[in-house]
């Protein structure tokens, strides 16, 4: 099939804010990929506006194809990532104009610090598909479930708050 005009065009409003009411985590990821603008395919990059509501969470993830800038466009964000062996927290408050660099595949994080208003960033990736591994939703909320007693040793708890866990719905807030 030929390439059109339309495959390298996306009309994504990335201007417009986005609802983070219907999310428990106060958060709201729109992703603009190879999935739905097949002009980046072999590209590289990739791009995902994130909107915070008032203390909103964009939950700790990584990205396992992609290095992600992160520049912000409204609010004050607490935010950061966590290096492999040794792991090692690496976390700023960043304001509007800032611009924060998260490491390939390293799980990072962000939150809105206002409790009274929202907050917006940018992100570009360098990858056309970075894909995305949710922490919490990948070890509580797997289909079928990974093993509580595997679970419990992991996290040195009881099996009970491992269960409780595993029975919160999670969700997923990259759209």
């Amino acid at each position: 099939m030929a390439a059109t005009p339309e495959d390298f065009f996306n009309a994504a409003m990335l201007d417009q804010p986005r609802d983070t009411k219907a999310s428990k985590v106060r958060s709201n990821v729109t992703n603009i990929n190879v999935i739905n603008f097949p002009g980046l395919n072999t590209l590289g990059i990739s791009l995902a506006r994130i909107d915070y509501g008032p203390l909103g969470v964009n939950t700790p993830h990584i990205h396992p194809r992609a290095t992600e800038l992160l520049t912000v466009l409204e609010g004050t964000l607490y935010l950061g990532f966590v290096t492999s062996n040794p792991n090692r927290l690496f976390s700023k408050i960043v304001k509007k104009g800032d611009v924060f660099v998260f490491p390939k595949a390293m799980i990072h994080f962000q939150m809105n610090l206002a409790h009274d208003k929202p907050a917006a960033a940018l992100s570009s990736l360098s990858s056309q598909n970075p894909g995305v591994i949710s922490i919490a939703n990948a070890v509580f909320g797997s289909k079928p479930p990974i093993s509580d007693d595997v679970l419990a040793t992991a996290f040195q708890v009881e099996k009970d708050l491992i269960h409780w866990l595993q029975s919160q719905f999670w969700e997923n807030n990259n759209y």
